[in-house]
């Protein structure tokens, strides 16, 4: 077609005598959509072709699109190749002549049942299996397939994986499998499954979370609740197994791209290396982190969720107190920040992260409160944006509504990589209510837990110094100063987006009198 040669048996798409590189699912859509030109491609068809039935985000199938387009000299809004057919789907329209290729050979042929692993994927990929019934009652049985589909659509909600479609998991169901196995013929990194036992009226369920590379375990617990409410102990489940797999499986993909060479990274891989350095909490740690995200914006200049993350880190250096030049910082965060929501508007990440960064540079309260209120519609089982939020509602004075949040994040998942961020929420929270001797005990706990936070030591100050303990709290504020040699009560009164309330004064009063400079 055109001047290009789509060759299918060599998987390589060229124009005249220039190989064009394109994603393994970029390919796919192109080849599906040529052999399929004479009828409109749905989303549905495109999902089963391309990603085998797995769901992904409508940001994710848009940038195929835009991506099969770009490689044949294409474009959205000429759409000479590829016609976008409003609320329809996709068609190819160019002339398309068909010839027989060269003979290749069955080491080079890919077969049809060969679908991409993890590595070749932008995200990872679950696959739910049905969970087994371990008991005759056909009652159980029906339990444990709606208990499947309840945590099958609590993934769903989460942006940072793609799932395996019901439909595909299901034909499992009652076969004595392979994981790996599994994992191979779906397409899956990691597999959950689980089992439901029932003892009167309470009943047990137990799951897994497994690598189906290499049948490692990496994450097993058990739920247990009574059959009065079916659909209660259901939705309790379900939320709690997304808010605690979610994390578990960034953190299993941030180990496999620890072991690849940094130059071999794709935007997707380098931003989860920048999560592994953000983690570490250090400034020199969180500069290469930033680095790292602009290096992957370099790669894929529209990826949102990139955008979103780096804005985020550029307002976590900003509380830090991380800032050579403040505004160049706020500048680049908001503009990130904006740009991603522009680009995605609906990745839940996406928006809660740009949200915090408005939120931290822009003083605009109400507008990263829409924002977060929508990143928990789109999942409400995220823990992390659940405290954020949380966050900037005890700050603007809806102290009920913002522990409330919090209090949630922490049932959802009470052994979180980031914990020590609830446990501060919990003390700001309680500093906020006046509080004070039970707020001790929560920013003694988030600096236990991290001590390179300059937020969970500012809290213990603030707790120390309003409950009587004004020695302890002016040690800690030395431990802050050590953190950050130049700050100052001024400095801090500028950087605190604290609007509505009188947490800010609080703040400035107790760290005042445990010795903070003015």
């Amino acid at each position: 077609f055109d001047d290009f040669v789509l060759d299918t048996d060599r998987r390589e798409l060229r124009r005249r005598s220039d190989l064009i590189g394109v994603e393994p699912q970029v390919f796919d859509l192109l080849e599906y959509i040529v052999r399929n030109r004479h009828r409109v491609a749905t989303r549905d068809d495109l999902l089963e072709a391309v990603w085998h039935g797995r769901i992904v985000s409508e940001s994710t199938l848009s940038s195929r699109i835009n991506a099969a387009r770009v490689a044949i000299c294409d474009n959205g809004a000429s759409q000479r190749l590829i016609r976008t057919l409003p609320r329809k789907g996709i068609r190819f329209v160019a002339d398309v002549r068909e010839e027989p290729s060269e003979p290749v050979s069955a080491e080079l042929r890919r077969p049809d049942n060969i679908v991409a692993t993890t590595d070749g994927q932008e995200l990872p990929t679950i696959a739910v299996l049905p969970f087994d019934s371990m008991s005759s009652d056909p009652e159980d049985g029906y339990f444990a397939d709606g208990m499947t589909e309840e945590i099958i659509t609590a993934l769903s909600r989460c942006s940072g994986m793609s799932v395996i479609a019901r439909n595909s998991t299901f034909t499992f169901k009652g076969r004595a499998i392979d994981i790996r196995q599994v994992g191979r013929e779906l397409g899956a990194g990691y597999v959950l499954e689980g089992s439901v036992r029932r003892s009167g009226a309470t009943i047990r369920i137990t799951t897994q979370l497994i690598d189906a590379t290499t049948g490692a375990h990496l994450w097993a617990d058990r739920f247990d609740g009574g059959l009065r409410d079916a659909f209660d102990v259901q939705d309790r489940i379900a939320q709690s197994a997304s808010g605690v797999i979610e994390p578990k499986i960034r953190y299993a993909e941030l180990d496999r791209v620890r072991r690849k060479a940094p130059e071999n990274l794709t935007a997707y891989e380098l931003r989860l290396r920048a999560m592994a350095l953000a983690g570490e909490l250090t400034q020199a740690a969180m500069d290469e982190a930033i680095q790292t995200l602009d290096r992957a914006l370099s790669l894929e200049p529209d990826n949102a969720q990139v955008m979103g993350t780096a804005a985020y880190y550029r307002a976590q250096c900003h509380f830090q107190g991380w800032i050579e030049e403040p505004n160049n910082l706020s500048d680049e965060a908001l503009r990130l920040a904006w740009a991603a929501i522009k680009h995605d508007d609906q990745d839940a990440n996406v928006q809660w992260q740009a949200a915090f960064a408005i939120w931290t540079f822009a003083r605009d309260a109400e507008r990263a409160r829409e924002l977060f209120q929508r990143s928990l519609e789109m999942n409400p089982n995220n823990a992390m944006a659940l405290t954020i939020a949380g966050w900037v509602d005890i700050a603007i004075g809806n102290i009920a509504a913002g522990r409330e949040k919090i209090e949630r994040s922490m049932r959802l998942n009470p052994r979180h990589p980031r914990a020590w961020f609830m446990s501060v929420g919990m003390a700001v929270c309680l500093i906020a209510e006046k509080r004070f001797e039970d707020a001790l005990p929560w920013a003694e706990k988030a600096v236990v837990q991290n001590r390179r936070s300059a937020v969970a030591l500012r809290a213990l100050s603030v707790a120390l110094f309003t409950s009587g303990r004004s020695d302890r709290a002016r040690h800690v504020i030395q431990e802050l100063l050590s953190l950050e040699p130049s700050l100052t009560l001024s400095i801090l009164d500028s950087r605190l987006p604290y609007r509505g309330s009188d947490l800010k004064q609080i703040y400035l009063d107790a760290l005042r009198g445990a010795g903070l400079p003015e």
